[in-house]
Order: structure tokens, then sequence, then C-alpha cells
């Protein structure tokens, strides 16, 4: 192993992109801390937990009311002679 490796070398598929290069060991822990964030991060999104876990929302509740239960209507009156 040379001490002078960089630790970006250009890709061999022939494109102008730069990769980590595994024989400086800088680029060595790169390549390990990715698999490992990218690991760690797909394991959260398929359990859905941490900053992908879905929000609970609010659940849907009565509106409070000061109405008896069970309702009884008043009686009817008769307009005519004002008794029911």
């Amino acid at each position: 192993m040379n001490g002078d490796e960089p630790v970006f070398k250009k890709s061999r598929w022939g494109t102008n992109r730069y990769a980590y290069n595994p024989a400086n060991p800088v680029g060595l822990a790169l390549i390990v801390i990715t698999v490992v964030v990218v690991f760690t991060v797909l394991l959260l999104l398929q359990n859905r937990v941490g900053p992908f876990a879905p929000d609970p929302g609010p659940t849907w509740s009565p509106p409070p009311t000061t109405d008896p239960w069970p309702f009884v209507p008043p009686p009817q009156t008769s307009p005519a002679t004002g008794t029911p």
C-alpha cells in the first residue's frame, strides 16, 4: 500500500466521476460508513420508525354538548287553548 494513494480516484467505467479508493484507509472507512448508513436508513424506512414514523394525527371525538341524553322534547301546546 502506497502512502500517496488518493482518497478519491477516477472511475474506471469511462465517466468523469470519482469513486472512493479502497487502497487508502480513509477511502475504505468512507466505503464502510456509507454501507452502514444506507443499511440503517433502509431498515428505518422498512419498519417506519424514527424520523420515518407516521404522524399519529388527531383522533375524532364528538363535540361537547350540554343537552341531557336521551333528549326528551318538551310537551306540545295547543295554540288555541294553550294546554297540552
